[in-house]
């Protein structure tokens, strides 16, 4: 369901939309269907029945390459589909938007404000919310986007084409040269492979972020602030806001090391180049076009004598005023943007590492550009032409504020074995070249000499005892990115994540690691470190352990100075996909839910207030919920305007391929925040209830028995491996990383996302729902009616529940048993298919009837209109697909032929892309 539409609200019918734009939302996927039919006649008219369900026979009959030709086609069906879907949601936005007002949009700034205005919440309370907003998508490099960039752009291009037919101005002819257009880029991806034919470096993953900045966010979220600025004017229209640059893009792509051998210093080092790069010469880009449009003559509008001095002394300081006032006579803001240009373009060669000559006028980092920019928005206000400053200049200097001159904050991110073992090597360097062995890890020994070594400064000779290459490599890392910090942009780097953090000695270690990296602001290395460490919590039990982790290392001083220095913060990142995998879903909400109060607690008495970065992934069993949805749910008190997100694979091109979409995506980010902090302390639906907060402990702990029974079963990993394409999903090379740490093989070393990703594709889909049902039925089994009162009374009033029980409801309307059963046909063992696949249908059965029993549906899915819609129109191709995928997994699995496998690995590599864009999700 569309965040901005309600189930039942009533949009422009068809008849209407078509009078409007040209063409309804169901002609949209008309057309796209129609012009992939012409497509498919011109190059393989035999795969017509194939796309149309008139297909007398299994494609499986087909030649291995016929048979890749057919997924292809249902593939490319499958991406149309969406494109028209995200077309006509924006048709119904902007439908809402045309007959009742922004304010009535869901999801925007005008509804959040004109709310907080009648609750009576005033100017001052917004701008202080404002002062202390902090909000930052991630974009991470996590292997789930199984699209190719060039075949992105091209059905970027259709998405453009498509929204350009619906203008009401075109001519018949103009029409069909449009129609045309769309079905060249519609070909072009027929004729264009979508598999990766080799395993993406590290570096392509960073060239396939920094697009999206090229293509939508460089010039929408600079908007967005816009959005919201004119929102305020709107609803407060007596109070001059102060808009801090409090959003911006991070980024894991390039600094994220664990598990990933290939993320280097080296490569590191490059990615931060790269992503300095695309800001500096989008803004280059941006200034060349403003120069060419103000030009504003001196004789038609007098200069304020405040910029006509600016003028003069950025003429003096370029050395060649006389050049650029001949170029220019007369205009005195393409004089000032030729000066800001020409200590740009010496900004960009430092960048590049080049010389550039003493003395040149540049840039030393955003705020001084910041500062140019602001100059001119003054001089035209002044000169009374202040639209001209907040059309033309306003949004420039906004995109340098939100991207600096790094595009995004690079996070760094390693596991703990990795940083362990870089400290003890530290302890053997320093301590351990005379006799003896460094004390035990854990132990109060471990924890007195990291807290000595934190205290003690840092040797004037660093040189000592050499210590391994992996440590050094560890340490390297910090040390690169202290010289960044004091280079080109203090914001380049974000935060260092410490992955699987399990004890306050974890966090110490990385401070040790980060003093050795030269962090710390003073040389000494003892008082404050400059880089945020972020302690991230995945498991349950780990979730459990945080707030006493967290309450020990808030009471050391080190931690406490530098939060302090930092902002007056500790950010604490939370684990989705992990803590699915270990407890299953009911149990991972609860626990998230749960920590996150303990936590807000703990820095409330710690005086260190604790903002929460959430590590969500695209499926529901990885955090994926509706965002303005998921928002609202987060205990109340625990964002207070602070949020930091994950933005991972196919969410990525999903949310921020279009222009449209992605203006829309982040300010529903935004506005939940907004509303979020606004509102959360105030609300009922929020406010703790033991009653509430019992059952979901009790609700949690069965489930996760039920959970525990499947995945405890000595047979499970055999049956996964055998009945899902667990394996073959590492072939489609849609990552730089390896699908396990370490090189292990067992199951507890299997990464979360190709667990979901494989339970997705064999349609079985336990990381969504596994244990609901048990759960349910064992509560009420004890507590009887009061607890079917309860739980009934939950799901109207408890955001929390309510959002496991619809997404578990959506969830199992995914699910298709028989074709589970097709998969569970590919386990030899016969003992072993029957019990695990009864275990898995008795607990979907049971699951279904309790959950249905409870949203009082007729099915699952029934109550949510638009998703039904979707899932129907998608479910037979998926279907079909998914049954074919499993004879392609037989086939490929049985055969001893190299020759033969190999013909049959791109039709089953194929197949995985297939179901993964009809499911919308893939880990």
């Amino acid at each position: 369901m569309d965040e901005d539409v309600r189930e039942g609200d009533v949009v422009a019918d068809v008849a209407t939309a078509a009078r409007i734009t040209g063409t309804s939302p169901e002609g949209a996927a008309d057309i796209l269907f129609d012009l992939l039919l012409d497509v498919v006649r011109r190059h393989q008219p035999e795969l017509e029945p194939v796309l149309t369900g008139a297909a007398e026979k299994s494609i499986t009959e087909f030649s291995p390459e016929l048979m890749a030709r057919a997924l292809s086609a249902q593939g490319i069906w499958f991406q149309l589909l969406s494109i028209a879907d995200q077309n006509a949601t924006m048709r119904r936005r902007r439908y809402i938007e045309r007959t009742r007002g922004r304010d009535a949009l869901l999801g925007t700034f005008d509804h959040v404000l004109s709310e907080a205005r009648y609750a009576g919440i005033g100017a001052r309370e917004i701008q202080n919310l404002l002062e202390t907003l902090r909000i930052r998508p991630v974009i991470t490099a996590h292997p789930t986007e199984s699209k190719r960039v060039t075949v992105l752009e091209k059905y970027r291009r259709i998405y453009l084409l498509l929204r350009e037919l619906e203008g009401v101005r075109w001519t018949d002819r103009e029409q069909q040269q449009i129609l045309a257009d769309i079905r060249d880029q519609i070909e072009l991806v027929w004729m264009t492979g979508e598999l990766h034919l080799q395993k993406p470096t590290v570096e392509h993953e960073v060239l396939r972020g920094l697009h999206f900045f090229d293509e939508t966010l460089f010039e929408k979220a600079p908007e967005m602030m816009g959005l919201l600025e004119g929102a305020l004017k709107r609803n407060y229209p007596d109070t001059d806001f102060d808009l801090p640059p409090f959003f911006q893009f991070g980024s894991w792509i390039g600094g994220d090391r664990d598990g990933n051998p290939f993320v280097t210093t080296e490569v590191t080092g490059w990615a931060l180049r790269k992503n300095a790069m695309a800001a500096l010469h989008h803004y280059r880009d941006r200034l060349i076009a403003l120069a060419r449009s103000l030009s504003i003559s001196q004789r038609a509008l007098p200069v304020p004598e405040s910029f006509q001095e600016d003028l003069a002394f950025e003429l003096r300081a370029s050395g060649d005023a006389d050049s650029i006032k001949e170029r220019n006579p007369g205009e005195p803001y393409r004089q000032f943007l030729t000066c800001v240009l020409r200590k740009l373009d010496a900004t960009i060669e430092r960048a590049e590492g080049k010389e550039i000559e003493v003395g040149t006028p540049h840039y030393s980092n955003a705020d001084e550009l910041i500062h140019d920019l602001r100059r001119m928005e003054r001089a035209l206000t002044e000169a009374r032409s202040p639209t001209i400053a907040a059309d033309m200049v306003c949004p420039v200097r906004r995109s340098v504020e939100l991207f600096r001159f790094s595009t995004v904050r690079l996070d760094l991110r390693e596991n703990t074995t990795r940083t362990t073992q870089a400290v003890q090597a530290l302890w053997w360097s320093s301590e351990g070249h005379s006799e003896g062995e460094p004390p035990e890890l854990g132990s109060p020994e471990w924890r007195t000499w990291l807290l000595r070594a934190l205290a003690r400064p840092l040797p004037a000779d660093p040189s000592g005892e050499p210590i391994p290459a992996e440590a050094e490599e560890t340490i390297a890392m910090f040390k690169q990115a202290a010289e960044i910090r004091r280079g080109l942009d203090p914001d380049a780097y974000g935060s260092f994540i410490i992955s699987m953090t399990r004890s306050v000695d974890d966090i110490l270690g990385a401070y040790l690691l980060a003093k050795h990296g030269g962090l710390f602001l003073d040389a000494a290395g003892t008082e404050i470190c400059s880089m945020p460490i972020v302690p991230l919590f995945e498991t349950i039990d780990d979730l459990r352990a945080a707030p006493a982790i967290m309450r020990e290392a808030l009471a050391i001083p080190l931690i406490r100075r530098s939060t302090h220095w930092q902002g007056g913060l500790q950010e604490v990142m939370l684990g989705y996909s992990d803590s699915n995998k270990d407890g299953g879903f009911v149990a991972s909400n609860w626990e998230l839910a749960k920590a996150q109060s303990q936590l807000t607690r703990v820095g409330e008495r710690a005086g260190t207030p604790i903002s929460f970065f959430h590590g969500r992934g695209g499926s529901v069993s990885r955090g994926g919920a509706p965002t303005g949805r998921a928002i609202a749910a987060q205990p109340a008190g625990s964002i207070r305007g602070r949020f930091r997100v994950t933005e991972q694979g196919e969410v990525v091109s999903y949310k921020y391929a279009n222009k449209g979409t992605s203006l829309y995506q982040m300010e529903l980010l935004v506005s939940s925040v907004l509303q979020h902090a606004l509102k959360s302390e105030r609300e009922a639906a929020l406010k703790p209830k033991g009653e509430f907060d019992d059952a979901l402990e009790a609700l949690s702990g069965l489930s996760r028995v039920a959970y525990d029974k499947l995945l405890s079963n000595p047979d499970l990993v055999s049956y996964f491996q055998a009945a899902s394409p667990l394996e073959e999903i590492s072939m489609l090379n849609i990552g730089s990383r390896p699908a396990r740490r370490f090189g292990a093989s067992s199951l507890k070393d299997l990464r979360a996302i190709p667990w979901v990703f494989a339970w997705s594709q064999n349609r079985h889909m336990i990381t969504n729902w596994y244990g609901v049902g048990s759960a349910i039925q064992s509560f009420l089994e004890v507590r009887g009616d009061k607890g079917e009162r309860l739980l009934a009374e939950m799901f109207k009033g408890s955001r929390l529940f309510r959002l496991i029980i619809d997404e578990v409801e959506k969830a199992l309307a995914r699910v298709d048993l028989k074709i589970a059963r097709d998969y569970a046909s590919l386990v030899s063992d016969a003992q072993v298919r029957e019990t695990i696949f009864a275990m898995i249908e008795k607990e979907y059965a049971l699951t279904k009837d309790m959950v249905l029993a409870l949203s009082g549906s007729a099915f699952p899915g029934e109550r949510f209109k638009q998703f039904q819609a979707s899932l129907a129109e998608r479910l037979p191709t998926v279907n079909q697909v998914s049954r074919e995928q499993v004879e392609l997994l037989r086939r490929f699995r049985a055969s001893d032929n190299e020759q033969e496998r190999e013909s049959y690995k791109s039709a089953l590599l194929l197949s995985i892309n297939t179901v993964a864009a009809g499911l919308g999700a893939t880990g």
